[in-house]
């Protein structure tokens, strides 16, 4: 009796969680708004067992850090990791706990898209793996970069001397300016299990 072939074998997606709040109050909880931003990411990585997804044990936390800069201990640690080639995919509760710095997220995003690293929202249903996502992305960095140029001052917020001058568009990235959205079948194939991204938006209020 003839056994029948296996299938290739489940690829793994390393998945780190990141989460974010800006004060202290009530970080010294038993259980606190960086324990509940970590529990919805592994309960999310955990719905995409099928898929390979696994969470990496590893805690990259920011208790008392604003997301307006990227002077933050977690997450210098985590894009080390992330050049380091020790992360696949990042999961974060919603997009703001990563940055709120329109400028500071564009760069992020160039890091992850150099280093094939897969980016999810899970409130916001956010994923940087398929192509529509990069479309909608492009739209996105367009839409916020036009508002920031109209309108800096309602922001609070003034624009950098190099702002305008990179890809001819401010803080757009280079990828999601081009108007021939790439094929990610070039990425490592264990990404394919990412689901689709549907929408984004950067809070203003931590």
């Amino acid at each position: 009796m003839t056994k029948s072939p296996k299938g290739p074998a489940q690829r793994v997606v390393r998945c780190a969680v990141y989460t974010r709040k800006s004060t202290e109050e009530g970080l010294d909880q038993e259980f606190n708004s960086l324990h509940a931003q970590r529990e919805s990411a592994e309960a999310f990585i955990k719905s995409q067992k099928q898929a390979g997804w696994v969470c990496l044990p590893k805690h990259y936390d920011d208790g008392g850090f604003t997301g307006g800069n990227l002077d933050r201990p977690a997450l210098k640690l985590l894009l080390a990791d992330v050049d380091q080639g020790l992360i696949d995919c990042l999961v974060v509760y919603k997009v703001d706990r990563l940055s709120r710095s329109l400028l500071d997220f564009a760069r992020i995003m160039e890091t992850f898209e150099k280093r094939q690293v897969a980016f999810v929202s899970i409130t916001q249903q956010f994923n940087t793996v398929t192509s529509m996502g990069r479309l909608v992305l492009n739209a996105y960095f367009r839409s916020h970069n036009s508002k920031e140029k109209s309108s800096p001052s309602e922001r609070g917020t003034r624009s950098p001397p190099h702002a305008g001058k990179a890809n001819g568009s401010g803080a757009i990235p280079s990828w999601a300016m081009t108007s021939k959205i790439p094929s990610w079948s070039s990425m490592r194939k264990r990404r394919s299990g990412c689901g689709p991204f549907l929408s984004c938006t950067l809070s203003t209020r931590e």
